[in-house]
């Protein structure tokens, strides 16, 4: 008879994004992923998975949910423009709360570019539907005007998702809340 799990397995899949965020795919052991999850690893393989399978498993959580939060903030406000920089502070925030920010879904790309299928499905995925909800806050304020009439909804919302993905970065470096906020700051200006 199998014996039952003895751990949660949303609390243990959420330790593993937390070690993939820190340390990529390669350079996490399953060694590292066990201590972190509190399973042994014929539970982590039974469960999860191989590592990669566990890899992908964590990567869709951890896009899905700041996915799902980015919008969430950049909806809530009555205005549009307002909203946008609603959805910067909750990424500097989020960055500035962490004694080591990382992004899951941004060290995937700079892992794998393009080489596993895989990711590139699930960072494409999450790409559209960011910049989808982007793009409708900014043909928003463009109607209401709140931002300048030439500019093109569709360019602007790629040109604000680099800009959210700049900031990421910039906090994995080390950069501080102030060099965040000039960051999202500038963005928001280019935009009038």
């Amino acid at each position: 008879m199998a014996r039952p799990k003895i751990f949660d397995p949303d609390t243990a899949l959420d330790a593993a994004i937390s070690i993939f965020s820190q340390h990529g795919f390669e350079g996490t052991s399953a060694a590292a992923l066990t201590a972190a999850m509190g399973v042994g690893r014929q539970s982590l393989y039974d469960t999860f998975g191989d590592k990669w399978q566990l890899y992908l498993l964590a990567l869709r959580r951890y896009v899905n949910r700041s996915v799902a939060t980015q919008i969430l903030a950049l909806r809530a406000a009555p205005k549009a423009l307002d909203g946008i920089a609603a959805h910067f502070s909750v990424l500097i925030e989020d960055a500035c709360s962490s004694i080591r920010p990382a992004c899951l879904g941004v060290g995937a790309i700079c892992e794998f570019g393009r080489e596993k299928p895989e990711v590139t499905e699930i960072a494409e995925a999450s790409n559209r539907l960011l910049t989808y909800a982007l793009k409708e806050r900014l043909v928003e304020a463009q109607a209401k005007g709140e931002i300048a009439g030439d500019i093109d909804p569709q360019d602007a919302a790629g040109f604000l998702v680099a800009n959210l993905v700049a900031i990421k970065l910039a906090a994995r470096a080390g950069a501080g809340r102030q060099t965040l906020q000039s960051i999202a700051a500038m963005a928001l200006r280019s935009l009038r």
